[in-house]
């Protein structure tokens, strides 16, 4: 195992005495609902990035960290970047009809704005492999706080960051301040012909309007990897429609070879009393 290769002095066990437990490595889908017996427990820590499952849960009084996997950003990156470029080159106007479309000739990458809803380290990663690519990446968060090398958009400007976004890339956590944020009127402030990418949480865009904004001719595409219910339900007209690509929750996933030193390291850093790295934040919820 991963985690054991990587803290050989760590004793892992699923049984005993809660008061005994220095820490409870947390996978969701096999969530402990009641924590208040681990009270000894010097930190919770997420193998997933998000964790709007347990941020919540009253009976948390342990420090909590969120998972920060460097195989996961990379994940991400990829995943976003790929379709990314094949909105960006136009790929599916290629029909295989017998019709020789050889006058479509997209943008080079320098003259395409993409911008990316969410700053963390998936938005990060995703926004250095797109400025490689040499994508004109425009970056917002809540915060507004500076990115190397990324014009970055704080809370007060999100209209003016999705009013550029001819490729948008949704990377925000679930949170009360995100729910329901992509609704009709953001999605409208979207150039027209414009394709979104979500990978991020599905809870961010408003269906309804998302379909009715397709439907309309305003925005191109969407690709979506994250759904209010998952598995997406097969009656979902996500699945039908010709301006949808459903991805079934693969964006990026936590890697054990990559994620197990990063566990390792907040283990060993809880036993010694130093600083935990990646510690959420209760208020903000991530």
């Amino acid at each position: 195992m991963a985690l054991v290769s990587a803290c050989p002095e760590m004793r892992l066990s699923r049984s005993g005495d809660p008061e005994n437990f220095d820490a409870i490595i947390y996978a969701p889908g096999g969530e402990i609902e009641d924590l208040s017996p681990y009270r000894n427990a010097r930190l919770v820590q997420s193998l997933w990035a998000g964790v709007e499952r347990i941020v919540g849960n009253p009976t948390l009084t342990q420090p909590l960290a969120r998972m920060v996997d460097p195989g996961l950003a990379r994940g991400m990156a990829e995943y976003c970047s790929g379709w990314t470029m094949r909105g960006h080159l136009e790929m599916d106007s290629y029909a295989q009809d017998g019709i020789w479309r050889n006058g479509q000739v997209p943008p080079l990458a320098p003259e395409r704005h993409v911008t990316i809803l969410g700053m963390g380290s998936l938005g990060r990663a995703t926004a250095d492999m797109l400025t490689g690519i040499g994508f004109r990446v425009t970056g917002w968060s809540a915060s507004g706080r500076p990115v190397e090398g990324i014009e970055i958009f704080g809370a007060a400007d999100l209209d003016r960051a999705l009013e550029r976004a001819e490729i948008l890339v949704t990377l925000l956590p679930d949170t009360a301040a995100t729910r329901g944020l992509m609704d009709a009127d953001r999605l409208a402030r979207l150039p027209k012909g414009a394709w979104l990418i979500n990978p991020g949480r599905g809870s961010l865009l408003d269906d309804d309007a998302l379909i009715g904004s397709l439907d309309a001719g305003h925005l191109g595409h969407a690709v979506l990897d994250v759904f209010r219910t998952e598995p997406l339900p097969h009656d979902h007209p996500f699945w039908s429609h010709p301006k949808v690509t459903v991805t079934p929750h693969i964006a990026a996933d936590t890697r054990p070879e990559t994620a197990a030193p990063v566990v390792a390291e907040n283990l060993r850093r809880a036993m010694s009393g130093r600083p935990i790295l990646n510690l959420v934040d209760r208020e903000k919820g991530y």
